[in-house]
């Protein structure tokens, strides 16, 4: 994928990103995620249905790379299941971190690949990646009670 490609499909991403908007229902769990080196600060509602993930929604205000980086996320994490998202979480954040990886698990999220030449944009790209797959864990050891 060439360098104007991924920005073609980042930027469109964050000018219009998918599942903007909180749907304020009390089937969705809330995950708060806040930045501590930047503005990045997104809240994010999450459906799990039968050990799947049947949506997610977010709002909140971040930079370019946070915003288009959930938009991507929630369009590859719906549909899942909870190990296949956290499988597919730990792909991204080994791209991110420049480990082995299976880039065919990633679909468009594969426009980070070069982010960890940007040390100080890795955060915004894996905040709400992160944010999920922590609540993920707590949800899985749940499942399995």
């Amino acid at each position: 994928m060439d360098d104007e490609l991924k920005r073609a499909i980042i930027l469109e991403n964050y000018q219009n990103p998918v599942n903007r908007g909180l749907v304020n229902d009390n089937t969705y769990c809330k995950i708060n995620t806040n930045s501590k080196s930047c503005i990045d600060q997104i809240d994010l509602e999450i459906k799990l249905v039968n050990g799947k993930i049947e949506d997610i929604h977010f709002d909140g205000e971040a930079c370019a790379i946070c915003t288009s980086s959930t938009s991507i996320m929630i369009k590859k994490l719906i549909g899942t299941t909870l190990n296949d998202a956290i499988e597919i979480i730990n792909n991204f954040n080994n791209m991110i971190d420049e480990k082995e990886y299976n880039k065919d698990l990633l679909g468009e999220a594969f426009v980070y690949n070069g982010i960890s030449k940007q040390p100080n944009r890795k955060n915004c790209a894996t905040l709400t990646w992160n944010g999920i797959k922590d609540f993920l864990e707590v949800s899985d050891i749940n499942e399995r009670k």
